[in-house]
């Protein structure tokens, strides 16, 4: 992880406009994300979090205040660099899995013979080996979901954007692709910001945390998580883990106090 910010959010608003008038998504976010982070970002319903993931894809521009991605070592070009991953795995149910994770090297022409190659690398990397054939409505779950990450990552981004990616699975489904999460951020490097409801995933994932006020989205802290790698799940009933899921409940007022 390099000392210069590879994002930096600054002041930054975005309003979408309305019948009415105007409607005030993100008010003031500030934030820096540096290379090989991953950044878990947590907020209340509604508060502006998948704007923001926006904003990052490039897919909106802000109303105020800056935003840069890319450093001085690391050039950044929002149509290429930038690989997300949904709630839903929105895989196309006519293409096999390999095809499905082909999908982006396609739209963005990448030779499809080291495509092909790279597809299989890394369906083997979120533990798909053997299942390039299938098609989606044979697969779990959490398989179809291995399969979305597999693909936001064919095309070698800088910057994977996840917004709830596990929140459809069920607990035990999720906790085991909280675990694959950490393994495949590990042995990608990517940098990443995901999007979480969930204060202990949120903790177990992040080697920062972001927490967002209720809507419209003003930055309440960013912290980093200074809990050692490789995470195990028990780490979850540590005191360590607890102080810092309590430092975000505090943030979001959320302490059970009257």
């Amino acid at each position: 992880m390099g000392d210069e910010p590879f994002i930096s959010l600054r002041n930054v608003r975005k309003t979408y406009p309305t019948d009415t008038g105007e409607f005030l998504a993100v008010s003031d976010v500030t934030m820096d994300v540096r290379e090989g982070e991953m950044v878990s970002l947590v907020g209340p319903s509604g508060c502006g979090k998948t704007t923001i993931l926006k904003i990052l894809a490039g897919l909106h521009a802000v109303d105020g205040g800056s935003i840069s991605i890319g450093n001085a070592r690391t050039q950044f070009d929002p149509g290429r660099d930038v690989g997300m991953v949904f709630q839903q795995p929105l895989l196309l149910k006519w293409r096999t899995v390999i095809d499905n994770v082909l999908l982006p090297a396609e739209i963005v022409g990448l030779p499809i013979k080291a495509a092909r190659t790279r597809a299989c690398d890394l369906l083997n990397l979120v533990g798909l080996s053997g299942q390039e054939d299938k098609y989606p409505q044979q697969l779990s779950g959490g398989m179809q979901q291995r399969a979305a990450i597999a693909r936001a990552l064919i095309h070698d981004p800088k910057l994977i954007l996840m917004d709830e990616p596990f929140g459809a699975l069920d607990a035990l489904t999720r906790e085991q692709m909280n675990l694959e999460m950490l393994r495949i951020w590990h042995e990608s490097g990517k940098t990443i910001i995901l999007v979480t409801h969930s204060i202990q995933e949120a903790v177990f994932l992040g080697s920062h945390c972001a927490v967002l006020s209720a809507g419209p989205a003003r930055m309440a802290e960013c912290f980093p998580i200074l809990l050692p790698y490789p995470r195990a799940l028990p780490i979850k009933t540590t005191d360590e883990f607890g102080v810092y899921a309590r430092r975000i409940y505090a943030s979001l007022g959320l302490t059970g106090a009257s």
